[in-house]
């Protein structure tokens, strides 16, 4: 199997097959497993095997076939499945620290997991936020007691690249162990893991369903952090995946490296298009030669990416305007997906963050997120120039 090249490993990678020799991989949708003797209870519940379970809520095949998958293509040893994304960041982080601990996080992420780092503070964890794009702030932020950082490799929704090589090598000099939310670079171009993360977080929900249709997350690390560490938190907690969601991701795999590779080739086509539009007052895309981390995103990705970011003249009644005349692109605040989906952070995933923040974090009221599918590049074209036409 090391031998295998990625689209390989995605088909058949953690497959494992009953007494039936089914061809696509078995759901297997039970709550509870049976035991032939109560001895064999026993020795489970002191310690499980590879394929040997207990509970669903403990682990399941079909999730087990998940996991051992992504993390495969990932290149960690283990991974952890979730019930959806945020439980994934949320297991990733609360499992590690307590009070009087202290994270160091990039201060550009998603408004749900600025949401969990305010809740660690509650509970006593100390939280420094620093913009991700300067290592000096790194430098500066990360102490001997740093239990660990938290980033995005590519923040939601400005698309700034965060230095991975360098955040890490800052990180561990302090012992402080690195958590990267991989989203908006994907399994088909991270190199996470190579450039120095420790664990690596993926939404499911995004690129590896990419067809809208179920919730999941996963967290991909050493055996010894998903078994020692985030296992036991989540048992008890209650966020795994169910078997049938497991299912979903499994076949979206076989078909994710071609996806994305569509999709970012139409997120290129788009962002260049949009460029010098005169509605459009700056494009955001890490393949554009005009992006500020362009260079560091072709050596740590290969690509742009498949979400393209742009500020519309004329704020929210522009964006508005252009949103509601699109015909393909559909308003969702979802991403990932093999539709054209487009929204307006201000006013949905981020529209709790106060003005301020979102004015320093460039969430302008202009600012519309762009996820590309894998529809025909000129329709897609076609579309959002006839949308631009009306503002």
């Amino acid at each position: 199997m090391t031998d295998w090249k990625t689209r390989t490993k995605l088909v058949h990678t953690g497959a494992r097959r009953s007494q039936y020799g089914e061809m696509s991989e078995a759901i297997f949708l039970t709550q509870g497993f049976v035991y032939d003797t109560a001895e064999q209870a026993e020795a489970r519940f002191i310690k499980t095997g590879e394929d040997e379970f207990i509970y669903a809520r403990y682990g399941n095949p079909t999730v087990r076939m998940f996991e051992d998958r992504i993390a495969a293509i990932e290149g960690t040893e283990d991974a952890f499945a979730t019930a959806s994304g945020m439980a994934a960041v949320n297991a990733a982080l609360t499992s590690l620290v307590k009070a009087g601990d202290h994270v160091v996080a990039a201060r550009a992420l998603f408004g749900s997991c600025l949401y969990i780092l305010e809740i660690l503070g509650r509970f006593g964890v100390e939280v420094t936020l620093v913009d991700g794009t300067d290592l000096s702030q790194w430098e500066g932020a990360v102490r001997e007691d740093t239990k660990a950082v938290f980033l995005e490799s590519v923040s939601n929704p400005t698309l700034e690249v965060i230095d991975l090589k360098s955040v890490s090598a800052i990180a561990h000099a302090k012992g402080a162990l690195v958590i990267v939310d991989n989203v908006f670079a994907t399994p088909t171009f991270s190199r996470a893991v190579e450039l120095g993360a420790d664990v690596v977080v993926y939404s499911a929900t995004k690129h590896i369903d990419g067809s809208g249709r179920c919730l999941g997350g996963v967290i991909c690390g050493t055996t010894d952090y998903i078994r020692k560490v985030v296992e036991p938190y989540l048992k008890h907690t209650g966020g795994a995946m169910s078997p049938f969601n497991a299912w979903v991701m499994l076949k979206g795999m076989e078909t994710l490296d071609l996806r994305v590779r569509a999709q970012a080739a139409n997120a290129q086509g788009v962002a260049e298009a949009l460029e010098g539009h005169p509605a459009v007052s700056q494009v955001l895309y890490p393949g554009l030669k005009s992006h500020a981390q362009h260079a560091l995103a072709m050596e740590q990705m290969g690509a742009g990416g498949t979400v393209v970011s742009f500020d519309l003249e004329g704020g929210k009644e522009a964006a508005f305007r252009f949103l509601n005349a699109l015909e393909i692109v559909k308003i969702s605040n979802n991403l990932g997906d093999a539709k054209s989906i487009i929204t307006h952070p201000a006013t949905t995933t981020h529209q709790r963050l106060p003005e301020d923040q979102k004015a320093l974090l460039g969430i302008t009221p202009g600012l519309v997120r762009l996820s590309l599918g894998i529809e025909d590049l000129e329709d897609i074209l076609a579309d959002i120039r006839g949308a631009l036409s009306v503002i």
